[in-house]
């Protein structure tokens, strides 16, 4: 098939590589000449494991282009696919602006023929069809489309994996031959197929988000409690994930969630109820939970760090990614330099970004040992393989005092008490 694909983030970058290398020939377009090329010359631009190698695989192979313009590529699609962002609004509510402009320019561009365009942005219900509205009002006599929603499920980090073996296959639309379409061109791609309508999709990927992030606070609230009690959370959250009807998946404690999409998702569903005049306590309380989760940290950090300048190991908001939208990290870092406090941080790969658009005082440094060098305490805020099995008898060494804040649980409180060091994590004493 020939697909185009708007937007060029995680989404539809992951999305492009993965169906170019099943053989389609691929467009992908974008909005600024700078990042086209660097996409072109096999830069991907964000860090996604696997994912330069997969670009590069395809250009050689010119199965996949990138480009500024709209009416070539989509005049010769058999799928278009919108991948543009949907940030929040200062209410909550997804800004559409991006997709609604999108929606214009691909009415213009359509072919004669049936073209299915298929948004996987994160939209509200109704969104989709408004793009259908869009669509029939601005295109060209004698076209034919239809819309469908095919929401994305990947992760950063594992974006790859995700894509190519996803637990699900969400298709929503009214058209059966746009559900046709887009099960062949799913065909090479394993997990379950939901096939739907539109307004079921579209709640499908709120509803997948937000339940994840309530498991991530439910997981905080109690280690509030443990902290209190002297129970350890993740003996605690093991008992709990032994049942078959809750798992211990996403019962993570530690700083909240973070990132793209969970904090903009839970507060678009917020809006939507709103607007719905549905009761949304739960969700705000999965959101006070998620920013009490960070306060307990700066409260530790302030009350038992015995000096002022503190170490920090990780900024990207998850291990393997430079993403640091919405990162703890970054939120506690900022109260911490408002309360005096000076920063020196490590991070494998999010460094750059930080520096780009932090605009507090972070002392950056080329390793993890540097950072604690003669610094007064150590604060883990993200789980980076590389932190797991570090030399802690040279941590302890470097450090002016043994004491660290980890953020993420992965050391055991015994072993760190054994090396002789203070050790405050997440809901364990």
């Amino acid at each position: 098939m020939t697909i185009t694909i708007v937007g060029h983030g995680y989404v539809g970058l992951v999305t492009a590589c993965v169906f170019a290398d099943f053989g389609n020939q691929v467009n992908v377009i974008g909005h600024t000449q700078e990042k086209i090329n660097r996409l072109n010359s096999g830069d991907p631009i964000i860090y996604e494991p696997g994912l330069k190698e997969l670009l590069q695989k395809n250009l050689s192979a010119k199965r996949i282009n990138f480009t500024l313009d709209f009416e070539k590529p989509i005049s010769e699609s058999d799928i278009v696919f919108i991948t543009v962002g949907t940030p929040p609004k200062i209410n909550g509510e997804a800004d559409l602006s991006a997709v609604i402009t999108v929606a214009h320019e691909i009415a213009k561009s359509l072919k004669k023929g049936f073209t299915v365009v298929s948004c996987k942005s994160t939209v509200p219900l109704g969104t989709n069809k408004k793009i259908e509205e869009i669509i029939n009002k601005n295109k060209s006599a004698g076209t034919e489309f239809a819309v469908a929603s095919c929401p994305e499920f990947l992760r950063e980090g594992t974006a790859l994996k995700d894509t190519l073996l996803p637990d699900r296959i969400i298709i929503g639309s009214e058209s059966d031959k746009a559900k046709e379409v887009l099960i062949n061109l799913h065909k090479p791609i394993g997990g379950k197929r939901v096939i739907t309508n539109l307004a079921s999709a579209e709640l499908i990927k709120y509803a997948s988000n937000s339940i994840l992030a309530t498991k991530i606070s439910f997981a905080n609230l109690i280690s509030f409690y443990c902290e209190k009690t002297g129970g350890d959370v993740e003996t605690v959250l093991d008992g709990v994930g032994l049942d078959h009807r809750t798992g211990r998946n996403f019962l993570f404690p530690g700083l909240g969630y973070g990132g793209s999409c969970f904090p903009k998702d839970v507060k678009a569903l917020l809006a939507i109820g709103n607007n719905l005049g549905v009761d949304t306590s739960l969700l705000k309380a999965v959101e006070e939970i998620n920013k009490q989760a960070k306060e307990n940290m700066i409260e530790k950090i302030i009350k038992f760090s015995p000096g002022k300048n503190i170490a920090v190991w990780g900024l990207s908001f998850k291990p393997d990614t430079d993403d640091i939208r919405e990162a703890p990290a970054l939120y506690i870092i900022n109260l911490l330099i408002k309360k005096g406090f000076g920063i020196k941080a490590f991070d494998p790969v999010a460094m750059e970004n930080v520096k780009k658009s932090f605009k507090g005082n972070i002392n950056f440094v080329n390793d993890q040992y540097e950072a604690v060098k003669d610094s007064d305490a150590l604060f883990i805020a993200t789980e980076w393989n590389e932190f797991k099995q570090i030399d802690l008898n040279k941590v302890k060494s470097l450090l002016k005092s043994p004491v660290i804040f980890d953020g993420r649980n992965i050391y055991e409180p015994i072993t760190m008490k054994e090396l002789g060091f203070k050790y405050y994590s997440v809901g364990r004493i």
